[in-house]
Order: structure tokens, then C-alpha cells, then sequence
């Protein structure tokens, strides 16, 4: 029989990942370092593992109720989301816990989006975003993020050129995926005026917003446009829980209806046994996720050393930073190929944005010790 595609998965592919992943696993050499996914080896909060060991004899937590996710953590995620943009929202009328933060992203998007619309990401950015744009029934449009030798600079021009009449949103990240670009006071306050002017929301994606480099401070959007931000959060990448598959949303209260409604009617519940977890970690505070921060930049400051004099934009934040493989002359696939053969793991970035420029090292899986001499590995695979 003759399978058509539904026209929603036109344009979408798979992340790359998980073809990278698959063969490091099957090659089974240990001298392989893993950068090709966002993994990492920095465990979580101890007092958040033993709060899920805990769950695991709670009958509570083996339900489909609430809802819109257990009220201690989403006090803790409201709270949360309050301290870091000053912004105070009410824990019951505002947040909803959901079963990681993409799924969130998708709940916000379908409640959100009709066919036709459209919702501007920069460029490059994670395929996993545009892909539930994609679902939604939404176009993706890109703002190309500046690369500079200094770092990624969100292009206010780019911005405000890929807004046209049927722009719905505007979806960011910051640091965001896969280039560890941060944007800056200035870039929210354009996003803002722009949210303003053209009567759009702004979908801001946090998974990853205290993982600051530098010195550099975090600005939640939300100080500057609490009636237009819809913040998604996750226990993934800060927390450092990715197999707990929780994240929030906090928004305007007339949007919560429908994203909840969408919530219940998608995954339906949220993973029992994490929730407390997710909210001993968010009630610790600042002080582990900046000491992640702090592990973090110093390797990317080794890897930074290591690849010096090749076409590496730095990344101000995150997990993850871009080899420009194109500007060396050779495409990503095939520079992945031959950097796997020595034996480094790194995703070709295919469809993560509007050019096929890049390979990503994700530095959160391999300390620093083991990345020490992998300039030397990379400049011989890519000669």
C-alpha cells in the first residue's frame, strides 16, 4: 500500500544524535570522547536523588492527579520563575508542570499557533524546536545569529527582517542550543519592543538560562514584558536531571486554560516519582547550578585552547559549542565521519538552522582532563 506523508512532518528530520550515539555505543572503545549529546557526567543535587528514591514508596506519586502537576512543585516553580525576573506569579493560576521542558514548548505552541502562522527562532538552533513548530501547524523563520571571533551577537537587523504579517511569536533561547549564543540587555529589549509593536508572544525558552559564562548576568524577559512572555523551564540541563522528564510552564493567566487543556489531552500527566525531586532541586537555590556553571566554562575554556586557530565560534554559556566545518572546506557530515574516526563523537549540525555549517562539541559529558589533547585529534581528522 502506497503511504503518503502527512503534510506536518514536512520539513522535519531527525536530530542526528541519536545515529552519533548509537555507533560511539556500538564501537564500545572507551578512548572515544562523547560529545555528540547532551548527556553529562555531573550528577544532580543529592538531596534530589533521595527525594526520588523516596517517591518510589509514595502512592501519591504513582498517579494521574493533579493535573497541572504537584503543588509543592509547582509553588517551586513559580516561585522560581518569579525570583529570577521579578515578575510575581501566583503558583495555581500560572504554572503547570509538564513532562520535560519540550513538551512544554509543544503544549505552549498548539495552544498557541493555527496553521499558517509563523514563529521566528535565530539561527542556528536546536531541530527539536523547529520540529515542534513544525507540528504545530506553524512555519519556522530564522534570524541569523553573528558569528564573531568573541562569540555569538543576536543581529537586531536579522531579527526584525524575519518578522512578517503572519509572525505569531517569537520563540528564544538563552544560552541557547546548539551554539551557546547568550543574548544580551540590548537583544531582549529589541524582542520586547518588537512583542509590542507587532502584538506577538514571546516564548521563552529557559532550560539552560543561569548557565552564564564570564561574569556575564542573566536577564529573565519577563522583567521586561510580563504580560507577553511565556516561560518554559526544565529540570534537564540546570538541575542536571534529564531522565526525570519534568519541566514548567509560567505564563499570563489567560493563556494557562488552553496550554493546561493541551497539557491533559498530550501526555496527560507528568512523571510521578520526579516531582519532588525537581522541587528540592528549585528550592536550593542558586548555588549548584553556578557551581555546574563554573565546571562547565572552565571546559569549555579547555576546549577553547585546544581547537585555537580553527573556525570555533566561543559560546558565552550552556552546554555545547559550533566547529564551523564549512569555512575549513568541508561539510559536516563528512567532517563528522572522519573526526569519529578519531574517535571523537560529534554531531553533524544537519537542519539546525538555515545553513548546514557546523559540528557540535557538547562539553557537558567529558571532563576536563579527558578533553586535554583533543585539538591534536580533531586537527589531524580535519587536515
Amino acid at each position: 500500500m502506497a503511504m503518503r506523508r502527512v503534510a506536518r512532518l514536512e520539513g522535519m528530520a531527525g536530530i542526528g544524535v541519536d545515529r552519533m550515539g548509537a555507533a560511539a555505543d556500538a564501537a564500545g572503545d572507551p578512548e572515544i570522547l562523547r560529545l555528540e549529546n547532551l548527556d553529562t557526567d555531573m550528577r544532580p543535587l543529592p538531596a534530589a536523588l533521595e527525594a526520588t528514591r523516596a517517591a518510589v514508596d509514595d502512592d501519591a506519586a504513582n498517579s494521574y492527579l493533579p493535573f497541572p502537576g504537584h503543588a509543592r512543585l509547582r509553588r517551586a516553580a513559580a516561585a522560581h520563575v518569579s525570583r529570577l525576573s521579578g515578575v510575581a506569579y501566583d503558583w495555581e493560576r500560572q504554572c503547570l508542570i509538564t513532562a520535560g521542558g519540550l513538551n512544554g514548548i509543544l503544549d505552549v505552541l498548539l495552544a498557541l499557533v493555527e496553521p499558517g502562522d509563523e514563529v521566528v527562532l535565530t539561527d542556528p538552533i536546536y531541530i527539536g524546536l523547529t520540529n515542534r513548530v513544525r507540528l504545530a501547524g506553524a512555519t519556522p523563520r530564522f534570524a541569523a545569529l553573528e558569528p564573531t571571533p568573541d562569540g555569538w551577537r543576536l543581529d537586531g537587523d536579522a531579527l526584525r527582517a524575519a518578522l512578517t504579517p503572519r509572525t505569531r511569536a517569537l520563540l528564544l533561547m538563552s544560552p541557547s542550543m546548539p551554539s551557546g549564543a547568550v543574548i544580551e540587555r540590548d537583544g531582549w529589549e529589541l524582542a520586547a519592543e518588537l512583542c509590542e509593536e507587532r502584538d506577538l508572544w514571546l516564548l521563552y525558552n529557559a532550560a539552560m538560562e543561569r548557565l552564564l559564562f564570564d561574569g556575564r548576568e542573566m536577564l529573565h524577559p519577563a522583567a521586561l514584558l510580563p504580560e507577553r512572555t511565556i516561560t518554559v523551564g526544565t529540570a534537564s540541563k540546570e538541575l542536571r536531571m534529564i531522565g526525570w522528564r519534568v519541566g514548567w510552564v509560567v505564563a499570563p493567566e489567560p493563556l494557562v486554560p488552553d496550554i493546561g487543556l493541551v497539557a491533559i489531552s498530550n501526555v496527560v500527566c507528568q512523571v510521578g516519582i520526579a516531582q519532588d525531586a525537581v522541587a528540592v532541586a528549585l528550592e536550593a537555590g542558586d548555588e549548584d547550578v553556578l557551581a555546574s556553571a563554573c565546571e562547565l566554562e572552565a571546559r569549555r575554556d579547555v576546549l577553547l585552547e585546544e581547537l585555537a586557530g580553527l573556525p570555533v565560534i566561543p559560546p558565552h554559556g550552556g552546554w555545547s559549542l559550533l566547529l564551523d566545518t564549512m569555512a575549513m572546506g568541508i561539510e559536516p557530515g563528512a567532517a563528522s565521519e572522519r573526526l569519529f574516526a578519531a574517535k571523537v563523537a560529534a554531531t553533524p549540525m544537519l537542519g539546525w538552522g538555515a545553513e548546514d555549517r557546523y559540528v557540535r562539541f557538547v562539553f557537558a559529558n567529558e571532563p576536563a582532563e579527558r578533553l586535554r589533547g583533543m585539538g591534536d585529534r580533531v586537527r589531524e581528522a580535519l587536515a
